[in-house]
């Protein structure tokens, strides 16, 4: 009997052994291309529509090369150059766009556009990030963690910095992958009450700091992202001021585990949100996270798709 359609949305979309499955898969297909040079043809006549509203180098790049690498195609679909950015309804495009292809990914600002274009599509639809969560980045996250520290299940992890959709996303996680998360943002620029209130809800473990100093201590992982995101640019001047004291540099590494490893979604701002010889130093793995986006959404798909592995 076929299972029941999944989409991915956000991280609580998976169970936690369906999670620990896909990061388990994307070790395994990376080790196929990487060590083996094998082909994984596992999706071979599959088509994923990939819909952008936000640009994009890493989510565009993995799911693009992903899909070529399990022998499948992707379409990318810009906005700017379809019916949705014309104004045709969410709901339509859903129907007509799921009928064409085998799985869709959106990259988009709103969560309810995601929501209600899953609602009506008769396909998987994957949240390649919104303004609310990123949960695909987490999956590349946590197996980057995996390789390098055996498992992140009863580990604690440090965010600092905005309490955006990577941050909302971490705190998701802590409920799926089963790690504390401690929270440190500066005052006005914190994380969504309901969202929070939500995973904990869900069985997450998360704590909030009034300072980075506070958050650190004892963490395995240390992760931020950059002070203002895309679409935020005309407040960078303001969040300067606001983030100064919320800047992840040796000192505050310093407090952390001494194993702790450090991470960052990418594109940094060096000097910013992360000084150069955190980022760039040998606690970082930041380029083996940016390189598991491929891996780990490649298992995801496989996952959604029904391929047992």
């Amino acid at each position: 009997m076929k299972s029941p359609m999944k989409h991915f949305l956000t991280l609580l979309d998976l169970t936690p052994a369906e999670a620990e499955k896909v990061i388990r898969r994307g070790i395994e297909l990376k080790v196929l291309q990487h060590m083996h040079d094998e082909p994984h043809h596992t999706l071979k006549g599959k088509t994923l529509a990939m819909i952008f509203d936000k640009a994009s180098t890493r989510t565009r790049v993995s799911f693009e090369t992903g899909m070529y690498h399990l022998g499948g195609h992707a379409l990318f679909l810009h906005s700017g150059t379809t019916q949705l950015g014309r104004g045709e309804p969410v709901e339509d495009s859903a129907r007509v766009i799921s009928s064409m292809v085998d799985m869709v990914m959106i990259r988009t600002f709103d969560h309810a556009m995601v929501e209600k274009f899953a609602e009506y599509s008769s396909v998987p639809v994957i949240n390649a990030l919104t303004d609310l969560t990123h949960p695909c980045q987490i999956l590349a996250d946590v197996m980057t963690f995996v390789e390098h520290r055996d498992k992140i299940v009863g580990k604690t992890v440090a965010w600092i910095g905005d309490g955006n959709n990577m941050a909302h996303s971490w705190i998701n996680g802590s409920a799926t992958f089963g790690y504390t998360l401690n929270i440190a943002t500066p005052k006005g620029y914190e994380v969504d009450e309901a969202l929070l209130a939500n995973a904990r809800e869900k069985g997450a473990t998360v704590h909030i700091y009034d300072t980075p100093h506070d958050a650190v201590q004892g963490a395995d992982l240390v992760t931020t992202d950059v002070w203002a995101s895309m679409g935020q640019e005309e407040e960078q001047k303001i969040r300067e001021t606001a983030f100064k004291d919320y800047q992840v540099d040796s000192t505050l590494m310093a407090l952390a585990n001494k194993d702790a490893l450090f991470m960052h979604c990418l594109p940094a701002h060096r000097g910013e949100e992360v000084s150069a010889d955190v980022i760039d130093g040998p606690q970082s793995v930041v380029f083996d996270e940016a390189e598991n986006r491929l891996h780990a959404q490649k298992a995801l798909m496989e996952f959604l798709m029904g391929v047992e592995s």
